[in-house]
């Protein structure tokens, strides 16, 4: 019997980006940026289950998409023009596509990106010393 080998041995990447230096329009405009990030999701393998999203008074947004692979999240912060996303995958979808089509969309003057290798096996991102509850 052969068996399928993981291109890494853990659960799943988790992808942070902090797009700073955005459009304040765009950060004022969930749904438009939201549909994008489905489209963006969509044509990188990634499989939506479920979209969720609450725009705020006077600007700013929050969304969440639900996928088969796990989830990508948005935090729009048109004050401070940047924008937060999360995308953790547990599939074969890549999201390194994903970042880089929001990243030429988006057009930020800078873009920050943490990558976490995730499960019972992967290497600790970083210590955490605050007591668990």
């Amino acid at each position: 019997m052969t068996t399928h080998e993981p291109e890494h041995p853990y659960v799943g990447r988790h992808l942070i980006a902090d797009f700073s230096g955005v459009d304040r329009a765009l950060l004022c405009a969930g749904r438009q940026v939201t549909d994008k990030l489905v489209d963006v999701l969509t044509s990188a393998g990634f499989h939506v289950a479920d979209v969720r999203g609450h725009e705020f008074p006077g600007g700013g947004f929050t969304s969440l998409v639900l996928l088969t692979e796990s989830h990508a999240s948005l935090h729009s912060y048109p004050e401070l023009a940047y924008l937060a996303l999360d995308l953790f995958s547990c599939g074969t979808a890549d999201p390194k596509p994903v970042l880089d089509e929001l990243t030429a969309w988006l057009n930020p003057e800078r873009c920050h990106t943490h990558w976490v290798d995730r499960g019972p096996t992967a290497p600790a991102a970083q210590l955490d010393s605050r007591p668990s509850a």
